[in-house]
């Protein structure tokens, strides 16, 4: 028979135990141990090895791998912290306040004179939570930032770096201070769309409140007339203002009707004069054409997926560029995207086209056919190629790949293409690819690049620099320049993308910008 001691069911502060007559709870709980120990001694050696192993590697995979992976993550991240920090330190020594540090020189570089590199940076040191330089640079801006100067600034370059980079700013921090510069650089750059033709100049004197084309052409370029899309509308959206909207969109209602265009690819240059394509017969997705094809994209998801015209030209534009551009290399078979020249292939790839993998990985996100996704991971693998198979590891500006029979190498390079800018896209790309696939390779190549960046382009003293020649490790020939974008996008894309929190800039809120400046997808009660 057995002694049960019965709780009431609404006691928790107690256990019920089941003793037997013949002896204590602790006699039983030794004898328990002996049978144990009688047990395990019978066992044979390899037996008891085995099951200890087992133990072992339970204990290893269950306690010390989510320790492993949270201490590889975290030292990732702190990795890209330091890089910045480094960055910084040039920037803050030899070019304070000016648009680039020429850290080799250490000296300085300047384009429009406005600070571009720290304003193109603030975003991504709130990011990094880099507090310290945050507040340093908060202070330039409150104190020096003046757009009453007399200067010729590109629209295009100071829409997305300067507008897109103070209008992110605000919305990360909710200062104030940042829309009121906004405001002021934006309604400074309206005049650019005084044409005849409402298709906008290339550059604007934001002190004179005048705009003129280049002065070897009256064409602007493609790309740059519907890549400053998504900030001019946020402007609208914040002030009230319909004006900036209406200027953008009616580039957008123009291009979308012009002829010219091969299975919704566009040619590289439009004419300010009579709005018409001209240089007609060449198709590329890199540059002067690859960033309207991801602000297609990125409008209709930036105004709530309401925009069908744009959502239609972007997916005529992905079936136009698989028809027309899509090729394979030998001898490893990897996809890429050439260039189509008045009817005749060429297998030439801009660095820049590394842009897309992730574009069509935020589409199929978004509900677009699960073929661009499939096509993203192909791409994804090209792009990591043309940095793998260099002799430092890090990407040419352009590649050629190689589709005849018998050849070697799947990638060729010209003397004259074998620099890089320090860009952004491949990182960028790989960061929307571990965002919605969770593939831990993603982030392998990331870290792989990045090692490669501090090997090559380091300079001891501070900064980044860009380099020459990716095909000779041991003189990659610093270029002296570090272009505003590796601490507005490069470094940013570098964290997002070794970060594990998907609510660190959720891409379901919010679109980047095509200089990383992240801007809210408006809601759907707008």
């Amino acid at each position: 028979t057995e002694n049960r001691i019965m709780l009431p069911p609404s006691r928790r502060d107690f256990v019920s135990l089941t003793l037997s007559e013949s002896g204590s709870y602790t006699d039983s709980k030794q004898w328990h141990r002996q049978s144990c120990w009688r047990k395990w001694k019978q066992l044979s050696r390899l037996q008891r090895s085995l099951i200890l192993f087992t133990l072992m590697l339970l204990l290893v995979c269950g306690i010390l791998f989510p320790v492993f992976l949270f201490l590889s993550a975290e030292s990732r991240l702190e990795a890209v912290r330091e890089a910045f920090r480094h960055a910084w330190k040039g920037y803050k020594n030899f070019a304070w306040g000016h648009d680039e540090l020429k850290p080799i020189s250490k000296s300085h570089g300047e384009w429009f004179g406005l600070g571009l590199t720290l304003i193109d940076a603030l975003d991504t040191m709130w990011i990094l939570g880099l507090k310290e330089e945050f507040a340093e640079a908060r202070e330039w801006v409150a104190r020096a930032l003046s757009f009453d100067k007399n200067v010729d600034v590109n629209l295009f370059e100071s829409t997305i770096r300067i507008l897109g980079g103070l209008l992110s700013t605000y919305h990360l921090t909710g200062d104030s201070l940042f829309l009121e510069k906004a405001k002021d650089i934006g309604s400074r750059l309206m005049p650019a769309f005084n044409t005849a033709s409402k298709i906008p100049y290339s550059d604007v004197n934001i002190g004179k409140g005048t705009a003129h084309p280049p002065q070897w052409t009256s064409d602007s370029t493609v790309a740059e007339v519907t890549s400053i899309q998504l900030e001019f509308r946020e402007l609208s959206r914040l002030t009230g203002d319909p004006k900036y909207k209406l200027a953008v969109m009616e580039v957008m209602k123009q291009v979308h009707k012009l002829d010219g265009k091969q299975d919704g690819l566009v040619p590289m240059f439009i004419n300010t004069n009579n709005g018409l394509f001209t240089h007609q017969g060449i198709y590329t997705l890199g540059a002067r054409a690859d960033s309207y094809y991801e602000y297609l994209l990125k409008q209709w998801i930036q105004g709530g997926k309401t925009e069908n015209e744009l959502l239609d030209d972007y997916l005529l534009a992905v079936e136009g560029v698989k028809k027309n551009l899509l090729k394979k290399s030998t001898p490893s078979g990897l996809t890429f995207v050439g260039e189509l020249s008045h009817g005749y292939f060429s297998p030439k790839m801009d660095h820049l086209v590394c842009f897309l993998p992730g574009t069509l990985a935020l589409g199929a996100h978004f509900g677009l056919p699960a073929d661009h996704m499939e096509l993203a991971k192909q791409l994804m693998e090209t792009c990591y190629q043309m940095y793998a198979q260099m002799e430092t590891g890090l990407s040419p500006e352009i590649a050629h790949f190689n589709m005849h029979e018998g050849s070697t190498q799947d990638v060729e390079v010209k003397i004259a293409d074998r620099h890089n800018l320090l860009r952004p896209e491949t990182v960028e790309s790989l960061f929307y690819m571990y965002r919605f696939t969770k593939d831990k390779k993603y982030q392998q190549w990331g870290w792989e690049i990045l090692q490669n960046f501090n090997k090559y382009t380091r300079v001891p003293t501070g900064g980044y620099t860009s380099i020459n020649n990716v095909r000779d490790p041991a003189n990659p020939n610093p270029r002296d320049k570090m272009e505003s974008f590796f601490l507005g996008e490069t470094l940013k894309y570098f964290y997002l993308l070794f970060s594990n929190d998907p609510n660190l800039i959720s891409l379901d809120k919010y679109i980047f910008n095509t200089e990383a400046h992240p801007l809210p997808i408006w809601p759907q009660s707008e």
